[in-house]
């Protein structure tokens, strides 16, 4: 059974950090892309592909988040992290780690909790003006 688990998510004002965590089990694919989709604002259910890893390494970000986000993978661990700095009022979104079905990601917008990925539970990230 495929189980993705998050925690870390909150409040903060603008301008600080937050660090999400997603331990990821029982994935199909060893060398998986795993990455983080957040919803759309004002749209439940719509989810915008944010950042991804896979397994060489290499990392993609949607441009507003460069420079601002790091995403990174301890594999011993089965866990992927989504460092936040520079936090704006406009990255207040429910926040979702996943990992595609295929094993790698296509699409920059999808259905959150749809049939492309397996999802966790969402972590709420709010951020303050």
């Amino acid at each position: 059974e495929v189980q993705l688990v998050e925690s870390g998510g909150g409040s903060v004002q603008a301008g600080g950090s937050l660090t999400l965590s997603c331990t990821a089990t029982g994935l199909p694919y060893d060398d998986s892309d795993l990455g983080w989709y957040r919803q759309v604002s004002g749209k439940d259910d719509e989810c915008e592909l944010v950042s991804t890893i896979s397994s060489d390494g290499s990392t993609y970000y949607v441009d507003s988040l460069k420079g601002r986000f790091t995403i990174s993978q301890d594999n011993a661990k089965n866990t992927l992290y989504l460092q936040m700095n520079s936090l704006k009022p406009e990255d207040t979104a429910v926040y979702y780690c996943a990992a595609p079905i295929s094993g790698s990601f296509y699409d920059g917008f999808t259905t959150c909790r749809g049939v492309s990925a397996y999802w966790g539970q969402g972590t709420q990230v709010t951020v303050s003006s």
